[in-house]
């Protein structure tokens, strides 16, 4: 039997009539339009589903919609605030750290967190907190060198 849940996606209150049970990405994804987190392999293993809630990097393809409610979400739509990108959007263009770009929104929202927790992260930290996110690409080095970037910029 659906639900009503007031979520708060990207600072705005938003009422879903659904299961409490969906995974949260379903919901963004389906009911809400947001599409920027994607769908890849539903187990939380890969990252690519990877929002902010709280202000903690989550895996929204095995988080319930019910367990998020009245929660601050984070979507990569909701990072670029008054026209600018978020510091880490940016680098990611300027170290041109995406091929295929199915990961990248993950990678920058988990990114966006590690950045909020420590302002100024080494190589070591960097690869340790991004271990989720998987890129069949193959672009670490470029992930890397652009959080490293996005840490500048936000210094």
């Amino acid at each position: 039997m659906p639900n009503v849940f007031e979520l708060i996606i990207n600072s705005t209150k938003r009422k879903v009539d659904v299961d409490s049970d969906r995974s949260l990405l379903s919901v963004l994804r389906d009911d809400l339009d947001l599409t920027g987190s994607k769908y890849g392999c539903g187990e939380g293993q890969c990252g690519a589903c990877t929002v902010l809630i709280d202000g903690k990097a989550i895996r929204s393809c095995i988080t319930t919609v019910g367990s998020a409610a009245g929660k601050r979400i984070t979507t990569i739509e909701g990072l670029e605030q008054h026209g600018r990108l978020h510091p880490v959007q940016q680098a990611f263009i300027d170290a041109d750290a995406m091929q295929c770009g199915y990961c990248t929104t993950g990678m920058i929202v988990s990114a966006a967190a590690l950045l909020a927790k420590n302002s100024d992260p080494n190589t070591e930290e960097i690869i340790r907190h991004m271990e989720g996110n998987v890129c069949r690409c193959g672009t670490y080095p470029r992930i890397v060198a652009a959080i490293h970037k996005a840490a500048k910029a936000k210094a």
